[in-house]
């Protein structure tokens, strides 16, 4: 737990550290990688070097306990009805055709791919591989909690499931970091595809004025302190907190006189950064062991997601970043969605969070729809 400590102290600091640095070389490398992605990559990297297994420490219970409410809270009371309104439905209809892709497109692969191969259908329906599938949906989509619910409604053995978590992992993991760059790369890609879409600034990018009163942050901080408190206490369920937690944030920064929201934006970012410090010490890239043509078809999977939800963002004309905010509510949620949106505009933030609650209360849903579709078209 210590050494686990020191080590997100550490990767917390040299991500700030960097962010400060102007020297030409920095900015270049920041520009492949963002600095909120070695909150990622340093504890990964320092624990694959190491060998040391930092998994199951207590700073994992901690963060979803305390850190994560806190930083949802804060981050979504820095959202105004204003800046939802303009925002408007587009995002929300580029984020369902991105659940509705993970759910219809295994199903269609799994019958491709039994069209082009003789031993195809053989392997993913007699032998019962569709049915590691079912629980990828659940855990993109919704989560681990509709992961575990969908492979017990689909019966998939230990064994697989296993291996499912492992390439699911694994999987996401790369696809975390691909985001990032896209993200970082999404006006350049606007402008290809001839897209204006502009959403503008609504809190300014210094403390300045009144957003310094100490009265200001004093009253802002106690008050959410006080509503994490009285939610972790209050609700036992992880989503029951978050989606209570998100009504309050957006009730204090729009009902509260003086609310900061400058602070707790900046707060906001700060603690995603922290958060993502500490999922890094659970990166693994070991012990992937099942058949080549599953590997291949979910990677297809997510490639064909992506593709879809690029061609729904430009029939809709919509800022292309938001094809990976959306892509990570789906496959991410509500930790690695908002950090790869900081890594473009913290302001949106609030709305990665709104995407990844719906996607934890859907998860279910979509694969329940997954099951009946394999059931329907390939028993």
């Amino acid at each position: 737990m210590f050494t686990a400590t020191l080590i997100v102290i550490f990767t917390v600091a040299s991500v700030f550290g960097l962010q400060r640095l102007t020297a030409p070389w920095v900015k270049k490398l920041l520009d492949w990688l963002p600095a909120i992605l070695f909150a990622y990559l340093i504890p990964a990297v320092i624990t694959h070097l190491s060998g040391w297994d930092f998994s199951q420490v207590a700073l994992h219970r901690l963060s979803k306990d305390w850190i994560i409410p806190l930083a949802i809270l804060s981050v979504m009371s820095a959202l105004s009805f204003r800046q939802l309104k303009i925002i408007g439905w587009r995002p929300i209809i580029l984020f369902v055709s991105g659940s509705f892709l993970i759910a219809i497109l295994p199903v269609l692969l799994v019958l491709l791919y039994g069209k082009l191969e003789p031993t195809g259908h053989a392997l993913f329906m007699e032998q019962g591989y569709w049915k590691g599938l079912v629980p990828i949906v659940g855990s993109w989509i919704g989560g681990s909690t509709s992961q575990l619910v969908l492979k017990e409604l689909v019966g998939c053995g230990e064994a697989l499931f296993l291996s499912i978590l492992v390439l699911d992992n694994i999987i996401v993991n790369i696809w975390t970091i691909l985001m990032f760059q896209f993200i970082q790369r999404s006006d350049t890609i606007n402008r290809f595809f001839s897209i204006t879409d502009q959403v503008p600034d609504f809190v300014p990018d210094e403390l300045n004025g009144s957003y310094r009163s100490p009265a200001s942050i004093a009253r802002t901080l106690v008050l959410l302190v006080v509503m994490v408190l009285v939610v972790h206490w209050g609700i036992g369920s992880f989503l029951g907190q978050v989606i209570l937690l998100s009504l309050l944030g957006l009730a204090l920064g729009n009902f509260v006189p003086g609310w900061n929201h400058a602070l707790v934006l900046k707060l906001g970012g700060v603690l995603i950064v922290l958060i993502m410090a500490i999922l890094g010490l659970k990166l693994n890239f070991t012990n992937l062991s099942m058949p080549l043509a599953l590997v291949g078809l979910v990677i297809c999977w997510l490639i064909l997601h992506f593709a879809g939800m690029l061609l729904v963002a430009r029939l809709l004309k919509l800022h292309m970043a938001w094809v990976p905010i959306a892509s990570m509510a789906n496959l991410g949620g509500i930790s690695t969605a908002p950090a790869v949106t900081a890594a473009y505009n913290e302001e949106w933030m609030p709305h990665a969070i709104l995407l990844a609650i719906l996607s934890m209360v859907s998860g279910n849903i979509w694969g329940m729809f997954t099951i009946y579709l394999f059931q329907t078209l390939l028993l």
